[in-house]
């Protein structure tokens, strides 16, 4: 179950009758939860709650206002899915007019939070909606016709769907926010404020992020009453089962590192800075025999959807992705990150490294360092609170393998299978149609290219992009710029600019 998959953990039986494990230890039945979710969970082979969980639950379930201070891989996503579920039980779905809402900063995690609790909430009776960018509003506004009880938004397509007037929010009672500090990060909460003025006043908040300062605490201040905290991690990837490492290379062996570090046995996730570095590795390690796939924004919400499930499934061992791409993304099994860019600060070497070792499994973090990096790195590293052990490697050392599993790729190309090639509209099938270029499409894809400045400079630009472009749904209005419509507004005389006669699709889907 993503972010809480407890599958893989051994039950160990409570005694006959009651809440609590031999140990003492509080079973999920302890915590008063409904018999249908408890059967529910069972049925997913989930015995026993995690220490966020364990914690948040009982004043969640109360009503009172909970902030949740954990990392990435701690089990929230049943901390608050299973509160909210067990405030809705016995309400009604109505059209249009969900009672509890979850946002989340990324498509990916939304889907991700679905998957989890749908199950659980069709245990209950309940309706359980998603709204994303990237994918068909039509479809989402016909299942919130349909009825929603608890619904999984991202906020740029939530926006959407109020200005519509295909979701009204005003009944919302229970509101939970995910990842509130990587929302904060992406440029999220001018519309996640605009979001929460629209529900219930005295609607319960449950707020979960990794850290709780800055403009996350000046969201607490205005939405929350009285908020009982929960923390459950520092700040920091000193994580026992996780290991760090820098991997001192000279330049010219740097490539021939990352192939071999690829090559090995078990799920890794390789991070770089920018969409055409993603792309161009990808496709180095697939000429060599890598099976691996590039995620970015730049991609269509279709092909990421792809590459994920085949990095879950096993099939494609190995991804490639950037920062904001892979915020959100909930893989368990994960054995190693490689950071093949040094990441820009310390909070995104975090962020990074939280995509291994989640849920008590064990991995390791690596870093690529060639020698006028170090320094950097060093730096870095320190604020992160994390003290990686620096080996010098070169192509098939012994401690290279060692520290990674490293070995030497087969050599033979992987040969991906081509997606089916859709007819020209307006032609013939078959029929080649010149590809019309506007300006600002070739000044985007020149824009693209990666420049010789600062690695933050360039993560910046990468966030910024994807931000605003693909990972938005919906692009974060700037604090004080003038709003060409009303957002309070609940319908709408005309159809948005987004609308096309004939086509139907709606701008913020293309990403």
């Amino acid at each position: 179950m993503n972010d809480a998959d407890q599958a893989d953990r051994k039950p160990r039986h409570s005694q006959s009758g009651k809440g609590r494990y031999e140990d003492g230890t509080v079973s999920f039945a302890d915590l008063g939860l409904a018999k249908p979710l408890l059967r529910a969970l069972s049925d997913a082979g989930i015995e026993e709650p995690f220490p966020i969980q364990a914690a948040t639950l009982p004043d969640a379930l109360a009503g009172r206002d909970v902030l949740g201070r954990a990392q990435t891989g701690s089990g929230k996503t049943l901390a608050f899915g299973l509160a909210l579920l067990s405030r809705l039980d016995g309400g009604e779905a109505r059209p249009l007019r969900p009672r509890a809402l979850i946002l989340v900063p990324t498509r990916e995690l939304a889907l991700q939070v679905s998957d989890a609790l749908t199950p659980l909430a069709k245990s209950l009776g309940l309706w359980c909606r998603t709204a994303v960018g990237g994918m068909s509003f039509p479809r989402q506004a016909d299942a919130l016709k349909r009825g929603v009880d608890l619904l999984i938004a991202t906020p740029g397509r939530l926006s959407d769907h109020v200005r519509q007037g295909t979701c009204i929010l005003h009944d919302v009672q229970f509101a939970a926010i995910d990842e509130a500090d990587q929302m904060a990060d992406m440029g999220f909460l001018p519309q996640v404020r605009e979001i929460l003025d629209l529900v219930d006043p005295d609607s319960q908040v449950l707020l979960f992020s990794a850290t709780l300062d800055g403009d996350v605490d000046q969201l607490i201040k205005r939405y929350m009453h009285n908020p009982v905290t929960h923390s459950v991690d520092i700040a920091t990837a000193s994580v026992s089962t996780m290991e760090h490492h820098m991997l001192l290379v000279s330049k010219q062996d740097k490539a021939d590192v990352i192939t071999e570090m690829a090559a090995r046995e078990g799920r890794t996730i390789m991070f770089v800075r920018t969409k055409h570095h993603v792309d161009r590795l990808a496709d180095k390690l697939r000429s060599v025999g890598v099976r691996a796939g590039a995620l970015h924004g730049g991609k269509t919400q279709g092909a990421r959807n792809r590459v994920l499930s085949q990095f879950r499934d096993g099939d494609m061992p190995v991804l490639v992705a950037t920062d904001v791409a892979a915020r959100g993304i909930h893989v368990d099994g994960v054995s190693l990150v490689v950071h093949v860019d040094p990441p820009a600060d310390s909070k995104d070497y975090l962020h990074r490294a939280g995509r291994t070792a989640r849920a008590g499994e064990s991995g390791t973090v690596v870093t690529v360092v060639t020698h006028d990096q170090r320094r950097t790195v060093v730096r870095l590293t320190d604020k992160a609170g994390v003290k990686p052990e620096a080996t010098k490697v070169r192509p098939g050392d012994p401690d290279l393998i060692r520290i990674t599993g490293a070995r030497t790729p087969s050599g033979e190309p992987v040969i991906e299978r081509a997606a089916p090639a859709r007819p020209q509209r307006g032609g013939p099938r078959g029929a080649h149609a010149p590809r019309r270029t506007t300006g600002g499409d070739f000044r985007r894809r020149e824009g693209s290219r990666p420049r010789d400045n600062h690695p933050r400079d360039d993560h910046r630009r990468e966030q910024s992009r994807e931000g605003t472009r693909d990972f938005r749904d919906g692009a974060p209005r700037r604090e004080g710029a003038p709003r060409t419509r009303e957002f309070h507004s609940r319908t709408t005389a005309a159809p948005a600019r987004g609308w096309r006669d004939g086509d139907r699709r709606y701008k913020s889907d293309r990403g």
